[in-house]
């Protein structure tokens, strides 16, 4: 009986592992995410002069460093002042799979209109072109049993 001692307690160890794990992926799987949804405007852009200020084009108005490959937008100023959204929020965009963080602020002139950013792939920023898109606002976490 000795023998089989340590293969019950790893069995043991295994089986409690187990049940943890399915526990909190439960848990994981009931939390749905409640969004609020704005038309607005989209355009892209691209971290070249031509595009952005002169001196740092990658170089964000709240001062973060955009680079290729970030999922990251610009918002107008209105959403701010709305209290909507403001610096890191995290939003989704209809017909885009990923999330994207606010990183930048746009003109003054522009109202409900975002700005994707598409680092240096100006054809990239040249085919997605000016759309009407829903933006996905998130508002709340609900547990869902």
């Amino acid at each position: 009986m000795m023998n089989n001692f340590p293969k019950v307690v790893i069995i043991l160890s295994i089986s409690i592992l187990a049940a943890c794990s399915t526990e909190k992926q439960s848990k994981q799987q009931k939390q749905v995410i409640q969004y609020d949804t704005i038309k607005v405007t989209a355009t892209a852009y691209n971290s070249i002069e031509a595009q952005t200020k002169k001196g740092n084009p990658a170089l964000a108005a709240w001062g973060d460093t955009l680079e290729p490959g970030m999922k990251a937008i610009a918002i107008s100023r209105d959403f701010l002042k709305e209290d909507l959204l403001e610096h890191n929020s995290v939003v989704k965009i209809e017909g885009l799979d990923s999330t994207y963080t606010v990183l930048d602020k746009m003109n003054k002139r522009w109202t409900r209109k975002i700005d994707i950013y598409m680092g240096l792939d100006e054809e990239a920023a040249r085919n997605w072109g000016k759309q009407e898109v829903e933006l996905y606002i998130p508002v709340d976490t609900v547990e869902m049993e």
